[in-house]
């Protein structure tokens, strides 16, 4: 008998400590991570970013600010990487890649890939070039030294998603366009 008494105050105060320890790990992760992060959708996300950054920069001219502008932008942005269709071959140097699609997609090909053609030929790495082909662009992106098989081999490893995402304009780009400043050569 006074085996089971032990044994189940035992079990209680084992119970109790566990109790404690995982109230005690509940809150340190309440206050580690507090209210969750994430917007829940990447375009909201970088939209609810440049907000904040407007917001904390006392210099924001609200009257010249458009965040539909951006909104656009990040539409064409999604239209590009998901919806087009693209062909690549290898050239020699790099890789040359005709990219379409249908009347929304092609719009969206023509503003965001002709002007990012001239953002990677101004790179050390990179000539690019584009030409309008039916339904979107051809674009061609060659190693400025031909003869740099790991260079050429990351071209075409990246193909064309990835040769998207080459230069840290992006973020600077987006804020700048939702500030309603000018930039040349972009279509919004």
């Amino acid at each position: 008998m006074w085996r089971t008494a032990l044994a189940i105050a035992l079990g209680v105060a084992l119970m109790a400590d566990a109790h404690t320890i995982l109230a005690q790990h509940h809150g340190s992760m309440m206050q580690a991570g507090g209210a969750p992060t994430l917007a829940g959708q990447d375009a909201f996300g970088a939209i609810a970013e440049i907000v904040r950054i407007l917001d904390a920069d006392p210099t924001t001219d609200w009257a010249k600010v458009d965040v539909e502008r951006l909104r656009q932008h990040l539409v064409d942005m999604n239209e590009v990487v998901l919806r087009s269709i693209v062909h690549a071959t290898p050239v020699p140097g790099g890789l040359a890649m005709e990219i379409t699609g249908s009347v929304r997609t092609e719009q969206a090909i023509r503003a965001m890939v002709l002007p990012h053609a001239t953002e990677l030929d101004r790179t050390p790495s990179y000539t690019a070039k584009t030409e309008t082909v039916p339904g979107g662009v051809r674009l061609t992106v060659i190693a400025r030294k031909a003869d740099d098989s790991k260079l050429v081999a990351r071209i075409r490893g990246l193909g064309f998603a990835g040769l998207m995402t080459e230069g840290a304009h992006h973020q600077a780009h987006h804020l700048a366009m939702a500030r309603g400043q000018a930039l040349g050569g972009h279509a919004h």
